[in-house]
């Protein structure tokens, strides 16, 4: 974060309600208060060191305490530290317990969790009107949201590239019946439409800002902020793409009340243990599936499939059901790679299933000769 940001006051007192603090952030914090140490918000996190918002301003300070082996339990942006008063350098001695945290997988072969964001209430999904729609990508980033605890917001950036109202409307419609109980935003940054309606959303508690690179990310943070705060670069025409303009993740105060913090764009957004997260994005097929027939139909071709049923009638398009079915997927296989006790139980149900195949292929044989 560059020293122009909102946060980077050299005031003597800062105030950290600002930033979220409340009374239960202080009562957890009560016992490092009685060690000397001070409360903070990481607004910033690099090389193993953070930038933490105290009271008294931006403290620079070493993580080496607290940076487990476990990827998930490393401090990130957003978490409230415990700060050493004094000191040089200063160390991070603990965070607080999260109350939500934003993880995804990361591309490695291992398929470690990644924390991106923590203490998180609004997650904003960023999404470019300047390409093609991809609602399966806009579901994906939709489950994480929901697995982290916050509640999810669709952004659909760059509305002035739609002049016509009834296109925009039908682009607005796809993206709703994709994110059932979410508020779609459509938002320009260039003539300022809907930005006052974000605004107010995220004015109270601390939102997180999403998407993949050339979203307009930065350029909508600048017009939160009311300043030209995050550097932005020109998208090209030909795919709607950008360079990152983000690199690290910042957490920044807004004017107008609330926090914000902006991530780099994404290349992959893995899934990580996000299965209730994938079923209150596809909720009205978890409605169908309570009225099937067998409580474990795996909806693909068993009698009494109220799924199977609705997309027969058109009520369930076909599309929802193969990315709901995608996603529940990916989720099982990076849930496996992490549990022995579930991988025991699909392998146990892969030799279930290869037996049962066996004995059918073996009465059909039979029933020919």
């Amino acid at each position: 974060m560059s020293l122009s940001s909102p946060l980077s006051s050299s005031a003597a007192s800062f105030p950290l309600a600002d930033l979220g603090w409340d009374a239960a952030w202080e009562a957890e914090f009560a016992p490092y208060a009685e060690q000397g140490l001070l409360p903070g918000r990481v607004v910033r996190v690099d090389r193993g060191q953070c930038d933490v918002m105290t009271a008294d301003g931006i403290v620079r300070a070493d993580t080496a305490f607290v940076t487990p082996h476990d990827p998930l339990r490393v401090i990130c942006t957003g978490d409230w530290a415990a700060v050493e008063a004094t000191g040089n350098p200063r160390y991070v001695k603990a965070y607080l317990p999260r109350r939500t945290a934003f993880v995804r997988s990361t591309s490695s072969q291992r398929s470690e969790g990644q924390i991106l964001a923590a203490n998180v209430d609004h997650a904003i999904i960023a999404v470019s009107l300047a390409v093609e729609l991809d609602l399966g990508r806009i579901e994906r980033f939709l489950a994480l949201a929901w697995e982290s605890g916050a509640q999810p917001l669709v952004v659909l950036t760059k509305a002035d590239l739609v002049p016509d109202p009834v296109s925009l409307s039908y682009l607005v419609q796809d993206v709703e019946a994709a994110a059932p109980g979410v508020q779609v935003l459509t938002v320009s940054s260039l003539t300022g439409e809907g930005t006052d309606v974000l605004a107010a959303v995220v004015a109270d508690g601390t939102s997180v800002l999403l998407g993949i690179s050339g979203a307009g990310k930065s350029t909508l943070a600048n017009a939160l902020l009311g300043a030209d705060v995050m550097d932005v670069q020109a998208t090209r025409e030909v795919d709607g793409k950008g360079r990152h303009t983000t690199t690290t993740r910042n957490l920044l105060a807004l004017p107008g009340g609330g926090v914000l913090i902006d991530t780099p764009g994404l290349r992959g957004v893995g899934l990580w243990d996000a299965e209730s997260g994938v079923g209150q994005v596809f909720s009205e097929i978890e409605e169908y599936a309570a009225e099937c027939r067998f409580h474990d139909c795996a909806h693909e071709a068993e009698p009494g499939c109220a799924v199977l049923d609705a997309v027969e009638s058109g009520a369930l398009p076909q599309r929802r059901l193969d990315s709901y079915r995608k996603l529940l997927r990916e989720n099982q296989r990076i849930v496996a790679k992490t549990d022995a006790r579930l991988r025991a139980e699909i392998r146990r149900d892969w030799r279930m299933k290869s037996a049962v195949g066996r004995a059918n292929h073996a009465a059909k044989r039979g029933n020919h000769a």
